[in-house]
């Protein structure tokens, strides 16, 4: 069974920035896609940034430009850069990943992430 630990979690200023890792205890080529989601006080858990097998990557459109995915295969760690952080960027924050053959999905625990004003 593969586990998505996430670390990096905390405080933060308006304006700061954060680094959130996913470590995968398998190799993140078996996944097609990893990335995280995010799900604050009373909402939906929204997806945030995406990363696929062949590299592309796609953004929810309240963090383009701030936040940046990215990925490790030799640490089977994918990482999520998070710049000019915003209170509404408050959230817990998950790591997802699936795999194909079979089709799988995979969640972290979850880190939550506070942008204070």
């Amino acid at each position: 069974q593969v586990q998505l630990v996430e670390s990096g979690g905390g405080v933060a200023q308006a304006g700061g920035s954060l680094r959130l890792s996913c470590a995968s205890s398998g190799s993140i080529f078996s996944f097609s896609r990893m990335g995280w989601y995010r799900q604050a006080i009373g909402r939906q858990r929204e997806l945030v940034a995406e990363i696929r097998r062949i590299g592309s990557s796609k953004y929810a459109d309240s963090v383009k430009d701030r936040f940046t995915i990215s990925r490790d295969n030799a640490k089977n760690t994918v990482y999520l850069q998070m710049n000019s952080l915003k209170p509404e960027d408050t959230a817990v924050y998950y790591c997802h990943a699936q795999s194909v053959n079979p089709v799988q999905e995979y969640w972290g625990q979850g880190t939550q992430i506070t942008v204070s004003s």
